[in-house]
């Protein structure tokens, strides 16, 4: 009879434990925010922000456009009216929104309408994708910072739009500056990224 209950207990003790980190993982998972940037190609925009801590995950992928499960062939040739873009999921204890669109900034060059660098289209421009009211006032007043500091010349051409159905691009565009170190450096390199950030924003910027 003791051994029963002993047994008994076990099992308790083992299903509370697992209630447990079942809530746990699940109110860890409630807790995290997301923010959406538009900069370019968006190989180019998951390493700056992968290496900040706070930042649980990059996705690249496609929003603003109107068509459904749009592909890269379809997003790259203008079609869909999507824009390439990264998605953020982030732990708003260690790192904050503000801190985020200080990253952004210095890693586009807002001076340019519907391009970034060596691509051109709508497809490449840069916009911030705000996910509530917060974020929307934060974007804003972080452009106007822009716009009032700024040390270069040009019209500030980053939108500001709500987030509209974010969907991940393929595959093998994830995490490419990982996957393809060398080909990414060389496209990097020959699209004069960060000769062109560097003239922006300089000491600030770091590829």
């Amino acid at each position: 009879m003791a051994m029963k209950k002993m047994a008994f207990a076990i099992i308790i003790m083992v299903v509370l434990s697992s209630t447990l980190v079942y809530s746990d993982s699940k109110t860890d998972e409630a807790a995290l925010s997301k923010a959406t940037f538009a900069g370019g190609c968006f190989w180019c925009m998951e390493p700056p922000f992968d290496k900040l801590d706070g930042v649980i995950s990059t996705t690249s992928g496609y929003i603003g456009g109107a068509e459904k499960n749009p592909t890269y062939t379809e997003v790259s040739a203008g079609v869909t009216g999507h824009t390439e873009a990264v998605q953020i999921v982030y732990d708003p204890k260690k790192i904050t929104y503000q801190q985020l669109l200080d990253v952004f900034w210095i890693n586009i060059d807002p001076t340019v309408e519907d391009r970034q660098f060596c691509d051109r289209g709508r497809q490449y421009r840069t916009g911030i994708f705000y996910h509530d009211a917060e974020q929307q006032k934060l974007a804003e007043a972080s452009k106007q910072q822009v716009e009032r500091t700024k040390s270069f010349d040009g019209e500030i051409y980053t939108e500001i739009t709500p987030a509209t159905e974010f969907y991940p691009a393929e595959d093998y565009h994830q995490d490419y500056y990982q996957k393809n170190p060398i080909r990414y450096k060389f496209y990097r390199y020959s699209c004069g990224r960060d000769q062109r950030l560097k003239e922006l924003w300089g000491d600030r910027h770091s590829s």
